[in-house]
């Protein structure tokens, strides 16, 4: 399913503390850019991930947050992507999600 119109907004009023922020299609999902940095992605499913590098990958997995993994058919090993989702008490609090958004881009 693709991302709507409705969820785009939903995004860019979560995250509007971060400054302007551009979007991107793809993959029947979204990439969420500041200042031309991807530092999130709404998944096709509708679940909002925000991308974690160095030591905030850390204090993701530090704070209980889920990250995104998958593994193909027939393999036997599990891939580990750069993506944790957002707690969903983050989901309607603006403030507390730019906060960690901005904690996010800052160990991009």
């Amino acid at each position: 399913m693709a991302v709507s119109d409705a969820q785009i907004a939903m995004v860019e009023d979560l995250f509007h503390d971060i400054g302007p922020l551009t979007t991107r299609k793809m993959f029947g999902g979204l990439g969420i850019y500041a200042n031309g940095t991807i530092f999130a992605i709404l998944m096709s499913d509708g679940v909002l991930k925000l991308k974690g590098a160095g030591a905030m990958a850390d204090v993701f997995d530090a704070e209980g947050w889920t990250r995104w993994t998958y593994q193909r058919d027939g393999a036997q090993t599990v891939t580990a992507m750069p993506y944790w989702s957002l707690p969903e008490s983050l989901l309607d609090d603006p403030e507390q999600a730019s906060h960690w958004a901005r904690r996010a881009l800052d160990a991009l």
